[in-house]
């Protein structure tokens, strides 16, 4: 038996969307393997959409308030979405709850060459800084969230010589990827690019598969890569100190 609903878009035109009997049942999730299979609403552009696809189908959402209007209404099981934007939605919001455990949760880095410490400390101070003036958490809440942070180049810094080299992919939105012009963009290219900024150096992009990011970096191509996972090609290179904490919530009907 199939039941339809609609679910509004950016432009407010209504989507018609189709999912079998038992869709918009929060009931059974209960913990986050409950998740898999169903019917998950995310804020489209963001990673919960990617994350909410590999769980089971994902609906996506221009704006929270729809989203939560459809989960309390039954028509999507579930809701994923970045923790520190989930717990404010939430709490604003009666009749949903939040599952305590999280369904994803990892830390993002720059990977660096073993040899160059020097570096591996400057950018670790600048990511000190940028995360006491709050940049880092705008530039995360704009790509995870869609939040309205608007980076602003820092005008007290001294000039040096000299760039910096970084590999990134240009296909992985909505963490770097090329607008219609062929510029990247994305929330590691403005992390780049402030870190750069901080540092007084110019910042040259270079585009790499995300699969070679680590190999080019061990290898001396490029001075560093964003978008490191802990865990992954571990000895290899030196990493820093995390510049996104991403956590990703469940959020489901009491």
């Amino acid at each position: 038996m199939l039941r339809l609903f609609y679910v509004s878009s950016v432009s407010f035109a209504l989507v018609l969307v189709v999912c079998l009997t038992g869709c918009g049942q929060s009931a059974g999730i209960n913990s986050p393997e409950d998740v898999a299979g169903r019917y998950i609403g995310a804020l489209s552009g963001t990673p919960s959409i990617q994350l909410a696809n590999e769980w089971g189908t994902a609906v996506p959402f221009d704006n929270a308030a729809d989203m939560m209007r459809e989960l309390r209404a039954g028509n999507i099981d579930c809701v994923v979405m970045e923790r520190t934007t989930a717990v404010e939605i939430a709490s604003n919001t009666s009749g949903v709850r939040i599952l305590s455990e999280p369904l994803s949760e990892y830390e993002l880095r720059f990977a660096i060459p073993l040899e160059n410490t020097g570096l591996l400390n400057a950018v670790n101070f600048a990511l000190e800084e940028l995360g006491r003036n709050n940049t880092l958490r705008g530039i995360t809440n704009k790509y995870f969230a869609r939040g309205n942070f608007v980076y602003v180049e820092p005008d007290d810094v001294e000039p040096r010589d000299g760039e910096l080299i970084i590999a990134l992919p240009s296909d992985s939105p909505p963490f770097s990827f090329r607008a219609q012009d062929g510029m990247f963009i994305g929330m590691d290219v403005e992390v780049a690019i402030a870190v750069t900024d901080f540092l007084g150096v110019t910042l040259r992009i270079v585009e790499y598969d995300v699969w070679d990011l680590v190999t080019a970096v061990w290898h001396g191509r490029v001075d560093m890569a964003l978008g490191w996972h802990p865990g992954e090609d571990e000895g290899r290179v030196n990493t820093s100190e995390p510049y996104a904490r991403a956590v990703h919530s469940v959020i489901v009907r009491r």
